[in-house]
């Protein structure tokens, strides 16, 4: 009885072993894109200039082009989203502060800036490798798309900019805050440091 029960849920195929490993080594590097995100942005700014140069070259795919926009306004959204909506939800945890008495605390987004870019990354792909299947090349007008999907990015911007000036916050940081040190005592004249 030494194992004889467990065993039997982790014997796995050759195709499985294959796919788990590759799967590790994608994570592992995906892992390792987390710090550089300057790199990441400019790699998927890369791959949304090729979709687009795709897409204007075969003068085709402009449904799933709308599509994509309106994926890409979802993400948005929940970028500029804070986690926990004062509106919705009372919380004990992390909430915006509503007063300015209220002791600070960190903005915390609904869908973090990894995942933003990594989602975004995602769709353009397959929104690209679409372009290859002519089963998706709806024949549409698409002058009236870019105008439907204008009016919904304007009235979706207006809605999250006035949630975000009745609860006071600002999704993006300007600039990290930089710690000085600790000042010599001498140079301070003995005082207590200044916050």
């Amino acid at each position: 009885m030494d194992g004889s029960g467990g065993d039997s849920g982790s014997i796995a195929t050759p195709v499985q072993k294959k796919a788990h490993d590759a799967w590790r080594v994608y994570q592992y590097y995906l892992d390792k894109t987390t710090p550089h995100s300057t790199y990441r942005w400019i790699g998927t700014l890369v791959v949304f200039l090729i979709y687009c140069l795709r897409v204007y070259s075969i003068q085709g795919f402009y449904i799933i082009s709308y599509g994509l926009g309106i994926y890409l306004l979802n993400l948005l959204i929940g970028f500029l989203s804070p986690l926990v909506d004062p509106e919705l939800e009372v919380s004990d945890g992390a909430t915006l502060p509503t007063r300015g008495s209220d002791e600070f605390k960190p903005f915390i987004r609904r869908l973090p800036e990894f995942k933003f870019w990594y989602s975004m990354t995602k769709a353009f792909c397959i929104a690209f490798l679409m372009t290859f299947f002519s089963v998706f090349d709806v024949p549409v007008f698409w002058p009236i798309l870019l105008c439907y999907w204008v009016v919904l990015f304007v009235l979706t911007m207006r809605r999250q900019i006035a949630h975000m000036i009745k609860h006071k916050y600002i999704p993006f940081s300007i600039g990290k805050q930089k710690y000085s040190g600790k000042r010599s005592s001498a140079s301070n004249g003995g005082g207590s440091r200044a916050d």
